[in-house]
């Protein structure tokens, strides 16, 4: 089992552990079966997918497979053709005050 925090109400904690007492258990097995039922049956209920899965579908079907590619494509490894090309100005980070007395 994994150890969490979760923050409540005083007023629900006042009842949980009345609950808890009454059924003469730790307050943690009981958070645990409510927790258990909850998620079970949102899992039957078929909640929907969060909003943001598929964002960014491309309709391309094997960016995954090929995502080395796509992002290295303009890069030589070590001083390979292409080694040394400098990124245009815009694509570069802006100089700091230390790098910029660096190149004086």
């Amino acid at each position: 089992m994994k150890r969490t925090t979760i923050f409540i109400d005083e007023a629900i904690e006042a009842d949980l552990h009345a609950l808890a007492r009454r059924q003469q258990r730790p307050v943690a097995a009981v958070v645990r079966e409510a927790v258990e039922q909850y998620v079970v049956a949102e899992r039957q209920a078929g909640s929907p997918r969060p909003g943001f899965v598929a964002i960014g579908r491309s309709g391309v079907g094997d960016t995954a497979e090929r995502h080395e590619d796509l992002l290295f494509a303009d890069l030589a490894p070590h001083g390979g053709a292409g080694a040394g090309r400098r990124l245009p100005t815009s694509a570069r980070w802006p100089a700091t005050a230390r790098t910029a007395r660096s190149r004086r």
